[in-house]
């Protein structure tokens, strides 16, 4: 599990950011920090129910605009959403590979296992890297195995 950071470390943060924190953005922010999982927006509501839902995403937005979650495309059909682990700018080499578990629809971060680089061609130059794993986790394995 990361650190737990103070709201005066995340408020710091969020200035190195260019954002300014509200009580909402500083919820949000947290609620994605302290998973082990990345969120989506639907999960988020109804971890910070009763809070709205248009807010939270417009909070997702602007954390995205300004580097302070990564979006991941698991396949699942769902934006999903994590904090940012980095203190200043991510850069594609701050991402890591994330696990999509087929039978529980989960998606880990694996935050120690980086992004394999890709050798682009000359002129090109990486913004964003998604690299999913897709598979059955060890919490799911037992379920999935065939009937002896």
């Amino acid at each position: 599990m990361e650190t737990l950071l103070t709201n005066e470390q995340i408020v710091e943060r969020f200035s190195d950011h260019g954002v300014r924190a509200t009580a909402m953005r500083l919820l949000v922010w947290r609620t994605l920090w302290e998973q082990k999982s990345t969120m989506t927006l639907r999960e988020l509501e109804d971890a910070l129910c009763p809070a709205d839902r248009s807010t939270i995403f417009r909070t997702l937005t602007l954390f995205q605009e300004h580097h302070l979650v990564h979006c991941v495309d698991d396949g699942s059909g769902s934006t999903r959403y994590e904090a940012c682990m980095s203190e200043h700018h991510c850069t594609p080499e701050d991402q890591h590979v994330h696990f999509h578990g087929r039978v529980c629809g989960r998606t880990l971060c694996l935050n120690h296992t980086p992004v394999p680089v890709v050798g682009l061609p000359e002129g090109f130059v990486a913004e964003t890297v998604n690299c999913v794993v897709s598979g059955v986790c060890p919490d799911c394995e037992a379920d999935d195995s065939p009937v002896r």
